[in-house]
């Protein structure tokens, strides 16, 4: 099996992550060609799907580097995608683990499972949905929608100190696709306030710029 990702780049150092940096902004890196590469498999099995976390950030226009593909799935898609490609280029990271690694690129496919919660894990009014209702199509993937992936992050950052970096993928959101105060509305109410306050963080720190 391939050396996982994240490894070989944290042991090749700056020069290695500098240039694993500048071929994921060209989608040639390995962690392009694996979401292409998993993506194919998943839809020729197949399941429903929807890619979330940084690859999603970048389909809906905020560039941010990654290590690993992310993707929604149900219980019952999670069980047909471990039966169907365990051992055939995937393997588990360790023995009932539910992410696979790809063996060919070294790097690990996560999995966020419907019915789920994000951050802490705990029960809260935001979990994962399932794929098919919040899913758009973006050259030939399916990605979580925005709406869905800002709730995510911000539940996930409100309620689980070492996921602060959710917080401020919502803030550069607001920032890059420039949205308004009142995209709120469009968000479960228990992410509302959160959202608010990252947005007024973003118009204080650009009136500052002027």
């Amino acid at each position: 099996m391939a050396e996982a990702f994240e490894e070989r780049v944290k042991r090749g150092g700056g020069k290695e992550a500098l240039e694993e940096l500048g071929r994921f902004f060209m989608n040639s890196d390995p962690v392009h060609l694996a979401l292409n590469k998993v993506v194919s498999r998943l839809n020729s099995i197949p399941v429903p799907y929807a890619v979330a976390g940084a690859m999603a950030l970048n389909a809906h226009g905020f560039r941010r580097a990654t290590v690993d593909v992310d993707l929604l799935v149900t219980p019952e898609g999670l069980k047909k995608i471990h039966e169907s490609l365990e051992g055939l280029g995937y393997l588990p990271p360790f023995t009932g683990s539910k992410q696979l690694r790809d063996t060919e690129y070294g790097v690990k496919v996560e999995f966020l499972v419907t019915g789920h919660f994000p951050g802490d894990g705990k029960p809260k009014p935001v979990a994962f949905p399932d794929p098919a209702h919040c899913a758009i199509e973006m050259d030939g993937i399916r990605y979580v929608q925005l709406p869905t992936l800002i709730e995510l992050k911000l539940a996930s950052g409100m309620t689980n100190a070492g996921r602060l970096k959710d917080l401020a993928d919502v803030q550069e959101l607001i920032r890059v696709l420039n949205l308004a105060d009142d995209y709120a509305k469009q968000l479960n109410p228990y992410v509302r306030k959160k959202f608010k306050e990252l947005w007024k963080g973003v118009r204080n720190d650009t009136a500052g710029e002027t």
